[in-house]
């Protein structure tokens, strides 16, 4: 009964960050029935919402997310303000999407535990970060957890969630129930991981790509052509991380390296040359492929040439 009275209070939610995930997460949400403030302290990202928001919206219609008849009903329960007092306002859940870095997340979470009502659960979408290295920015542990998406969300329709140190369990059983109202599969992370379960995999995946190019392997095209015939996948690991952005990579990597120390795990150079030189992927117009006819998406970038 508790989870069901939590969930009650999830008839608004609020998202920190307006970025590529927090564009999504507020979108699913909305999908699903769900009033939804969006927060950005930067105006022009709040902005750029409008024309993103539409781009994702007319994506998961076409993929059975929401009908078309539905299209402006869930923009108008999306509600946009650069004020976080009045975006967490009735919000029984904040889900925090913004830099993966430590310092800032935890500020953010202190800024949110003075303004928000005891009861109201912090989630933050970091893709790498231990909610425990930010649960103490809070008065609040018992209501702090991990919630990672991954992108594009109605595609990838699972959700990781992980405890801090003290996170309690009606935390945990409100956040999975509203996961699922919103078409989600929550997953457990059953101890403390840096990276979860699909980054762990992934960044094995990631980290060995760029290492493959970095020491002259292999170039970035055969690298990626030899996982996209080999999985059946329609993009590579390199297409994907200029997708999901360079900097937001590094800064992934950067996590890990921090933790451990160790040298194997200090991202290489092609990365770092990449980022330094401001060719972050798709959104800059250039990482390891030149956007936005990136020659991944060539009809014939898999072919097999005649003899």
């Amino acid at each position: 009964m508790l989870c069901e009275i939590m969930t009650e209070q999830f008839d608004r939610i609020c998202i920190v960050g307006s970025g590529y995930m927090g564009n999504q997460i507020a979108l699913q949400c909305a999908a699903h029935g769900y009033h939804v403030s969006l927060h950005d302290a930067d105006e022009g990202a709040l902005q750029h919402s409008n024309v993103a928001f539409p781009e994702f919206l007319d994506r998961m219609i076409e993929d059975g997310i929401g009908a078309l008849d539905q299209r402006q009903a869930i923009l108008d329960r999306i509600h946009r303000t650069t004020v976080l007092s009045k975006a967490v306002a009735n919000a029984g859940l904040v889900i925090e999407a913004i830099t993966e870095n430590v310092t800032v997340k935890r500020e953010v979470f202190t800024r949110l535990d003075e303004i928000c009502p005891d009861e109201v659960i912090f989630a933050t979408n970091s893709s790498s970060i231990r909610v425990s290295r930010i649960e103490s920015a809070t008065k609040r542990p018992d209501r702090v957890l991990n919630a990672h998406f991954v992108q594009p969300i109605w595609k990838h329709p699972f959700v990781e969630l992980m405890r801090g140190l003290v996170t309690s369990d009606a935390t945990l059983a409100a956040v999975q129930s509203f996961m699922r109202s919103i078409g989600v599969l929550p997953v457990l992370v059953r101890k403390e991981s840096t990276g979860f379960i699909f980054n762990r995999i992934w960044r094995a995946v990631k980290k060995e790509a760029l290492k493959v190019v970095d020491q002259g392997i292999a170039s970035v095209e055969d690298v990626d052509r030899t996982w996209m015939m080999q999985m059946e996948t329609p993009m590579g690991p390199l297409g994907t991380m200029d997708i999901i952005g360079l900097d937001v990579i590094l800064d992934i990597e950067m996590v890990y390296y921090e933790e451990s120390g160790d040298p194997a795990d200090a991202p290489p150079q092609v990365l770092l040359d990449k980022v330094a030189n401001g060719e972050l992927g798709e959104k800059t117009g250039k990482g390891f492929y030149t956007y936005p006819n990136p020659g991944w998406q060539n009809t014939n970038f898999l072919e097999v040439p005649s003899p």
